[in-house]
């Protein structure tokens, strides 16, 4: 999307009107990164609230030098990185929890099988190093260019490429150690 709704602001238009289309347009991404980055379902929910205040208060002053997804994940970002520092978040130590869920399955086997692979999946992301797992998110997942991630980071493209490639070979070999192990356990089972 475009940053149509912005354009439209400074028209006159109603600022609550826009913020609701940006809501409904960005909202699931922008708790999904938040997330994401702190690992918990409360704090997303606090952080993704104080995002969409911080919009409200700034759409102003949304200069357009990058997409509105780009804006609001950086803005999203700031935002999870400052809760993350304060002293309370410091002192409680967040468990992973069940990251995705899904209700519409085939069946219970497929469910079952299906859950099994996002929750390793998620595993194997949440357990890379904080700099690999964020560009691998926000490239993968919110699908940004590693121009728009080196300007949201404040590093080079350079940066973001090197990351990127170390994330997906190191998830890789987590992937490929896993197969190893489930193969291996396969064989214990049959003997």
């Amino acid at each position: 999307m475009s940053f149509e709704y912005l354009e439209h602001v400074q028209d006159g238009l109603d600022r609550s009107a826009v913020l609701d289309e940006l809501m409904k347009a960005y909202g699931r991404d922008v708790w999904n990164y938040a997330l994401f980055l702190t690992r918990s379902r409360e704090l997303a929910d606090d952080i993704a609230q104080d995002v969409f205040v911080k919009v409200y208060e700034k759409l102003y002053s949304y200069r357009g030098e990058s997409s509105v997804r780009t804006w609001l994940l950086a803005i999203t970002r700031n935002t999870a990185l400052d809760a993350m520092r304060s002293s309370w978040l410091r002192r409680v130590m967040l468990l992973p929890q069940r990251l995705l869920t899904s209700d519409l399955h085939p069946s219970a086997e497929r469910e079952a099988l299906d859950r099994e692979l996002v929750h390793e999946t998620w595993s194997i992301v949440l357990d890379l190093p904080a700099k690999l797992r964020e560009v691998l998110l926000l490239s993968a997942h919110h699908g940004l260019q590693m121009k728009e991630i080196a300007q949201m980071l404040g590093v080079s493209e350079g940066t973001v490429k090197s990351r990127l490639f170390r994330a997906r070979e190191q998830a890789s070999r987590k992937f490929k150690q896993l197969e190893g192990e489930s193969a291996a356990y396969g064989k214990e089972e049959w003997t």
